[in-house]
Order: C-alpha cells, then structure tokens, then sequence
C-alpha cells in the first residue's frame, strides 16, 4: 500500500462519549502521537462522531491504520482511514462504489477483506443504524477508477455471505434523482397474503419481465410485515407490471403496486400533493363557505342547516365535534353562491337562535394563514397607538386646580391621587366631576369642601399659614369659614337644606334648586 505523504488520520463512527484522552491511550502506544482533535459542534460542544489523529511519523500512522482499523472503541467498530485534507477528490466521486442487498452480518473489516484484492481501498464503510445494525448497504473507495470498475465487474452479482449483492458506480443524490425520473426499475408491493412466499410473488412479477431481486419484509419472529419489493433489469418491465398487477389477487388479497419510493420522497410528493389539493379547495369555496361560532350544544347540524337555508341553497352544513363526539361550539355553512352567503351574514350575524343564550358569529372562512396575518396586523397598529411619549405626574394631576359647577359659585382644590389628604377636621372629600363627567386619566380627583368651625385650617398650618394643599384665602390664613360660607350657597325659601339634599355628592335635582 502507498503511504501518503501526511502521518494524518481520520478516525470515524465514533460514540459522542469518545474524548481526546480515551483516543490518545489508545493510539498512542503504537507510534508517538503529535495531537488528538474530536470535532465538535461549535454551539453545543457535542461530538460529530469523527476524530483526527496526527503521528509525527507516517509509518507510524500506517502501523495504527493497520492495526486498529475495525477496533472497537467505548463499544462501536470504528473506522479508519488515511485524512484527506483536499474535499474535491471527497465529492468527485472517482473510485467510490456502491454496495447493496448486503447480508447483515457483513462488517467493515469483511467488505475491506472482500473489496481489497482489487485495488488500494481508501475508505469502506457499510451503514449501520442507531443501534449499530446493518442498514444492507455499504460504499468502498478506490484510489483509483480502474480498480473501482474492476471490482463492479468482477463482484456484481456475485453471492457475499449469504445474499446475492448488487456492485455499481456511487452516484451522487442529484445524478440519482434525475436517472430516476424516468427510469425506476424497483416496485413496491403492499397488502400481501402473510401467506405468500418470495417465490410465489417471484413467479407472478416474472411474467412481464426479468426480475434481478425479490424481497418480503419480514418481523424478527419470520412472519411477513404484509409488504415487499420486486427489482426488475429494466425500467419497461416494472411499469408494465405495475399497470398489470395493480389490484389483483394473490392468495387472499388484492395487492397494491407502484413505484419503491424513499420516505424523503413520499414526504415531498405528498406535500406538493396537498398544496395543490388545498390551494383548489380555497380557489373552489371563496366567498360561499361560512364559519359560525357560539353554537351551544343543543345546535345540530339538522338545526344549522333549517336555520341558514332560508337564505339559499346549501351545500354542506357541518359541526365540529371532539373525540367524545361533543360538540366543539363551531361549524361551517357552504352556500352555493357568494350571494346567498352575503345574505347569511347580515341577517344572521349577532342573532340569538330560539333556545339559546348567546348571539351568533358568522364570517366568510378564512385560511389559517390569513387569520393570522390579521392578528399580527391588529397587534401591531395596537403597539404603535400606544406608544407615544409618557406624561409626567406634574402634566397630568397639578397640585390644585380650581374647579366650576353650572350654578355654584365655588372655589375648591383637589389633590392627585396618593396625595396625604388633610386631617383633623370635619371638611369632606367629595368628587371634582358629576359623574360622566371627568374624563382624565386614573380615578376621578377629590375636592376639600370644608374645615373646622372656629380653629386652624386642617394640617395645623399655624399662625398666618395655609392648610397643607390648599392654598390660602385673601393672602390670610384661617379664612377657611369665608370659602366655606362661599362654597355652600343658602337656599331659597321651601327649599331644603343643603344637607337634608346631599350637597356632598351633587346631583342634578339639587342642582335645578338655583336660579340661572
């Protein structure tokens, strides 16, 4: 074997436990290491399952290559192979094979043993799944074409193990999605008589053609999971054995057939298949098809129907309902022009059925990704209307304000709210706004309308001083009975008095007592 001019290797299948310490102990007796690199995700710090390891020496690195390739390493066969700094010669392709219908019991080490004699082997590798099960299928690396294209003539077709194998050039997902457009060979079969033998369903299949492999999926017990693939030479005679054999009866069921598919494939075809589905629906019921919500669970659908027909003719008229069968409180009508449902909405939006509490809502259905375009509109013209600039406390509540009844010639003062209210006196707090009337921000404001008779204003002011808040009369203090006998007008002959009429809170009768 050639030695490349690096003492580098590529050590890969690796558990994500594998540190740089377990692979140094074990590389580092066959030659001086010069480093260890596990590669990692650069977010999450968790291995990729690869390593590299460098030898200050390449005989050195060829020893470990050769004997600790196919070791097992914290309980997983690794792999290993000389490190290819230059990705082009990776992704070109030239000398890479592809290997399938491998039996499961083939590992690395005997496909490396079976593919050597036909050339230098640069990489061999057979799948494995989570659980470190052959997936029956595998990739060898030649160093050069010619060998590659040696070991396809030479091993296709040819018995490995126990299972006839199937060798040809690798071929990248690109070059194998456009070969297969017009060109499968592989058919899938379904609804299988667990009965039914790979040689009964070989016979049948061979009618129209050549087959090169027949398969039954079977349990880890031997029975048949219902379902098979029958591979054909060419791509003629798989279609026409589609076309012949769907639906017929073998053994004692109808078989279903068609074209191998991938998951990844199916997935894709079933999507594009919906989309197109679901685009003709909402092209098809535009403007006829009503959602209705606030049904109660007497509303049947018997009901909603005899309810909306008087409007038009209705296609279909649907409740839906949960697991139980109970009714989830909304339905669709679909009427047969958009006329008649216009007509629905606008005699039946808001309108209470016999028997029922709550008022109808009814709509034009819209697509899940309309209604949530609408909200996120709705959301935002809300965050912009409420942002603004804040008022400051000294905008919004100033410390006093003279306040004006219709009628009452009055002077008061009212605090902002949270604001130390006066105390000591038999003055009283009443609102600054008939009610309906104050429409600024928080609760209404509170007006003093009164102190004690014959003593300091409320808040001990002092001697010429004010009471805390309110703000003196005249330049004087203890002028509180003068605003006092102000603020509280008397009252005509038969009238009551303003305490019998609840002057502290104002109404509009005790208003009407004064003249204009």
């Amino acid at each position: 074997m050639s030695t490349p001019p690096s003492a580098s290797l590529y050590v890969g299948d690796l558990q994500s436990d594998v540190t740089e310490g377990m692979l140094f102990e074990i590389f580092n007796p066959v030659g001086p290491v010069a480093s260890i690199r596990v590669c990692r995700d650069t977010l999450t710090r968790r291995s990729l399952g690869y390593a590299y390891v460098n030898f200050h020496s390449a005989q050195d690195a060829e020893r470990a290559l050769d004997t600790l390739n196919n070791t097992q390493i914290n309980g997983r066969v690794c792999r290993i192979m000389w490190s290819q700094r230059d990705p082009s010669i990776r992704r070109s392709g030239v000398g890479n094979i592809f290997i399938k219908n491998l039996d499961p019991s083939i590992t690395h080490k005997e496909l490396h043993d079976t593919f050597s004699a036909f050339g230098n082997i640069l990489s061999c590798k057979v799948q494995m799944d989570e659980k470190g099960n052959s997936k029956g299928f595998g990739f060898v690396h030649f160093e050069s074409q010619e060998a590659a294209e040696a070991a396809i003539k030479q091993l296709n077709g040819m018995i490995v193990g126990s299972k006839e194998v199937f060798v040809a050039k690798f071929l990248p997902k690109k070059e194998r999605l456009l070969q297969k457009g017009n060109s499968w060979s592989n058919v899938y079969v379904k609804d299988l008589d667990p009965t039914l033998t790979e040689a009964q369903l070989q016979s049948k299949f061979e009618e129209h053609g050549k087959t090169t492999s027949v398969a039954i999926m079977r349990n880890v017990d031997g029975t048949s999971k219902g379902f098979g693939f029958v591979c054909f030479e060419k791509h003629d005679d798989a279609s026409n054995a589609v076309d012949k054999l769907q639906g017929i009866t073998l053994g004692t069921k109808k078989v279903w057939c068609g074209p191998a598919q991938k998951k990844s494939e199916r997935e894709q075809e079933l999507k594009t298949k919906f989309r197109v589905l679901k685009l003709e629906q909402l092209t098809k019921y535009s403007g006829i098809n009503l959602y209705i919500k606030n049904l109660e669970d007497e509303i049947t659908e018997d009901r909603l129907k005899k309810e909306f027909s008087q409007f038009g003719t209705i296609k279909s008229a649907r409740i839906m309902v949960d697991e139980k069968g109970n009714s989830r409180g909304f339905g669709f009508v679909c009427y047969s022009t958009p006329e008649e449902a216009q007509r629905a909405i606008a005699e039946m939006n808001t309108r209470i059925l016999q028997g029922c509490t709550k008022p109808l809502y009814v709509a034009l259905h819209e697509p899940k990704e309309v209604r949530r375009h609408k909200l996120l509109q709705r959301h935002n013209s809300r965050t912009q209307v409420r942002a603004g600039p804040v008022p400051t406390p000294s905008n919004v509540y100033p410390t006093t304000q003279q306040v004006y009844y219709p009628g009452v010639p009055t002077t008061a003062y009212f605090y902002p709210p949270n604001q130390v209210v006066p105390r000591g006196g038999r003055g009283t707090w009443t609102s600054a706004h008939p009610p309906g009337h104050y429409a600024g921000p928080g609760p209404a404001p509170a007006v003093y309308s009164g102190q004690p008779q014959g003593g300091a204003p409320p808040g001990r002011a002092g001697r010429g001083g004010s009471a805390a808040g309110a703000p003196p009369a005249n330049g004087r203090g203890g002028q509180a009975g003068a605003r006092r006998s102000r603020a509280r007008p008397q009252p005509g002959p038969g009238d009551k008095a303003p305490e019998q009429a609840g002057y502290d809170t104002l109404t509009i009768e005790f208003l009407n007592q004064f003249p204009p």
